[in-house]
């Protein structure tokens, strides 16, 4: 190649050849690139607000949620509905902002090597979830899904609930004293409630193991964000006439 075909190239490869340099400019480069990325996070006052009648997780769902994360399920399981005409058929409602107002972190994703968990709750009863967690091809022929035999032995410890519970309200997830002092008592409530629930599905099973805690998480995701985007479509249908 000639010296005029390479003109044009000239000042890159001089920048190239001098090392010291493009590694200074380099550096600028992606120091400016994070500054971008994290200077909102600090000026940003106001977020998404929840949509009306989306609360925060109770301690035992919390509880749940804290077990989904430790085990991983975020790598296959993502929490999003994007609005796609096959994701509507399939999951529902698409995912709106206000739902995930009090998560800390997200559970959004795009990685599915199962179905996308956003509306999963109240498609299927307790004993559904106790199964699958348990064995999951009893439940889904074919899934490549691992057991979580340990989930039905482990035991869910007030204390640790409780330092979640009060970490969330350090970032401002609306709990209260009364939340906090409370959260022995509220475990035991709700997962009594589910252990009723899966007795009367002929199974027995104990409120103060991890399975209970993971059902009880399963069984919130979306439920009051379809009943809030319900209400909202209604009250605009309505304003529209």
């Amino acid at each position: 190649m000639s010296d005029d075909n390479n003109a044009p190239y000239y000042w890159h490869r001089k920048l190239e050849g001098n090392l010291g340099m493009f590694a200074v400019l380099t550096t600028v480069v992606i120091l400016i690139g994070a500054l971008v990325e994290i200077i909102p996070m600090f000026t940003v006052t106001a977020g998404p607000q929840a949509l009306a009648g989306v609360t925060p997780f109770t301690p035992l769902e919390q509880a749940g949620r804290d077990i989904y994360v430790r085990e991983g399920c975020y790598t296959c399981h993502s929490q999003m509905v994007r609005p796609t005409r096959a994701e509507l058929l399939r999951y529902g409602d698409w995912s709106r902002a206000g739902e995930f107002e009090y998560e800390h972190p997200f559970q959004l994703g795009s990685r599915r090597l199962g179905p996308d968990l956003h509306r999963v709750g109240g498609k299927y009863p307790d004993a559904w979830h106790y199964e699958h967690m348990r064995n999951p091809r009893s439940t889904s022929p074919g899934s490549v899904m691992p057991t979580y035999g340990w989930l039905y032995t482990q035991t869910i410890d007030p204390a640790d609930v409780t330092a979640s519970i009060k970490a969330l309200r350090a970032v401002g997830v609306p709990y209260t004293d009364a939340d906090v002092a409370g959260v022995a008592e509220q475990l035991k409530a709700q997962g009594g409630q589910i252990v009723q629930a899966l007795a009367s599905q002929g199974i027995k099973a104990s409120p103060d193991h991890e399975i209970i805690a993971m059902i009880a998480y399963l069984q919130k995701l979306g439920v009051q964000g379809r009943a809030a985007i319900k209400a909202q479509t209604a009250a605009q249908a309505a304003s529209a006439q």
